[in-house]
């Protein structure tokens, strides 16, 4: 009797391993298909700024700092018109190799004010991607229209962080960040950082979207609500601290 219970016990250990394997087999199976159909969503699928923003998109598009042609690929790849800037080296901390400039006339772009914005090409594909996926359907829900145009404060400065004398420069000195200062609405309304962050209403919780938003793309998004050095831009940058580096959004 106890040898019979315990041939029972061993088949029944058996079974219960074989539907443990089964279960986990038929997990895998959906998890590798959803993964197929969110390339996004995987650290090892190629960046492609066609593809909505997913969970690995911002560490993708930190390390085309390294890769000036891979990144003007990717740019040509999603359609997007622009000029290669010519270098610029200013002393021994500032300047870059990898600018580039937005068409004025590319439909896809929403247009930046002042124009002849330049960035370092990473800071360039990020933009694209959060015009198109965070910028545009925040001012469809909030505003039932579009942005027409992009306000800022520049990108390349060669200075350390806040103007300092002394201490870290500032990534605006290799022209990996842009400060962004409101939006023009097809309407011809104007949402600034200065002026509505403050307020309540669709502005502020608009200009809250978008910064949200950035943080899934730039590896810096500092707003108004970090401190007063910022109170009238979102600032973004493509700082690269690594492959697992931390990301700032605040």
């Amino acid at each position: 009797m106890p040898r019979r219970k315990r041939a029972r016990g061993r088949v029944r250990r058996i079974l219960r391993w074989l539907v443990i394997l089964a279960v986990s087999g038929l997990l895998g199976l959906l998890a590798y298909g959803w993964l197929r159909q969110h390339p996004e969503d995987t650290p090892w699928a190629p960046l492609d700024l066609a593809q909505p923003i997913g969970m690995f998109t911002g560490r993708k598009l930190v390390p085309l700092g390294n890769d000036f042609p891979r990144c003007r690929a990717l740019l040509d790849r999603a359609g997007i018109e622009y000029t290669a800037l010519a270098e610029v080296r200013e002393g021994a901390r500032c300047g870059y190799a990898d600018g580039v400039r937005f068409a004025a006339d590319d439909p896809r772009i929403t247009p930046f004010t002042p124009g002849r914005l330049g960035l370092a090409c990473p800071v360039a594909a990020a933009l694209a991607l959060w015009q198109w996926e965070v910028v545009q359907p925040a001012a469809e829900r909030h505003f039932r229209m579009r942005v027409t145009a992009i306000e800022h404060l520049g990108s390349y400065n060669c200075r350390r962080l806040y103007g300092r004398s002394s201490g870290d420069f500032s990534q605006h000195a290799t022209a990996d960040a842009v400060d962004i200062s409101g939006f023009r609405l097809a309407d011809g309304r104007r949402i600034t950082l200065v002026g509505d962050w403050p307020k309540k209403g669709p502005e502020a919780a608009f200009l809250r979207d978008v910064r949200d938003g950035a943080c899934r793309v730039f590896a810096t998004v500092l707003s108004p609500d970090y401190n007063a050095a910022h109170r009238d831009h979102l600032h973004f940058d493509q700082a690269d601290r690594g492959t697992m580096g931390w990301r700032s959004c605040r």
